[in-house]
């Protein structure tokens, strides 16, 4: 069951419910928790009706298990990423960049009393 709750604690529950509420009382309590109860379950029938309205037929071809976040091992997702082989780059210009990097210009240098540029824009 949800939270903990056993089926003999649920009977206690109620039991100490009945003694605190009383006989005379209990009726009308009982009526409005069942007013509580049909209310929820309303509210959720229109927010399940809502949500496929808005979604579409497509929101019964997803699965949720999949997407349930207590699968997730980050072991496992560690290991298949490194153990995956690398995909080949698809563009072609992608592989010729890859392939000869730039030629990497050497720093300036200024000679001794010369200031380097300065952009008064920039700072």
């Amino acid at each position: 069951m949800q939270f903990g709750l056993t089926f003999e604690k649920l009977l206690l529950i109620g039991l100490i419910a009945v003694l605190i509420v009383g006989p005379e009382r209990l009726p009308r309590m009982a009526e409005g928790f069942a007013k509580v109860v049909r209310r929820v379950g309303e509210y959720l029938r229109d927010t399940r009706t809502r949500v496929r309205d808005e979604m579409g037929p497509e929101i019964d071809d997803v699965d949720w298990r999949k997407l349930d976040p207590r699968q997730y091992d980050p072991r496992r997702i560690i290991r298949d990423a490194l153990l995956e082989e690398p995909t080949p780059p698809t563009h072609p210009m992608a592989a010729a960049v890859i392939a000869e990097p730039e030629p990497r210009t050497p720093p300036q240098r200024f000679t001794p009393g010369e200031l380097p540029p300065f952009d008064l824009e920039a700072t």
